[in-house]
């Protein structure tokens, strides 16, 4: 997905994209295929970067996927919308940490110590 594609993507097609890529993403993590997890990773950053350049920063779209089906990617959009959302971002990510959702509960939990140490500045 180059920078030229992505720009010309509607906001409702940049949104199933980033789901599209967190599942994508999920599966990989199933299947230990780190490499293909990592490419769809440089690309779900892309569509954070075009939601925020978007005119009023559009990440509070994502703020939609809190309650997906797939734990990626409710992971995936509680990360990207901290910055804009604290409050429910944090909530979120407790609820996610105590789902027994494996690998993403997990992320959520060292997430919240993250953010609680000061590792972790939501930008």
């Amino acid at each position: 997905m180059s920078a030229i594609k992505i720009s010309r993507l509607t906001l409702e097609e940049l949104v199933s994209r980033y789901i599209e890529i967190g599942s994508l993403q999920y599966d990989a993590l199933m299947m230990n295929e780190i490499a293909k997890f990592n490419r769809l990773f440089d690309k779900m950053i892309m569509v954070e970067a075009e939601l925020q350049r978007r005119d009023g920063d559009q990440r509070r779209l994502l703020l939609a996927l809190y309650e997906h089906e797939n734990p990626h990617v409710r992971l995936n959009a509680i990360k990207a919308t901290l910055a804009i959302a604290p409050e429910a971002g944090r909530k979120a990510l407790e609820a996610l940490a105590e789902a027994g959702e494996g690998y993403q509960s997990l992320d959520a939990g060292m997430c919240i110590f993250a953010l609680d140490d000061g590792i972790f500045k939501p930008t």
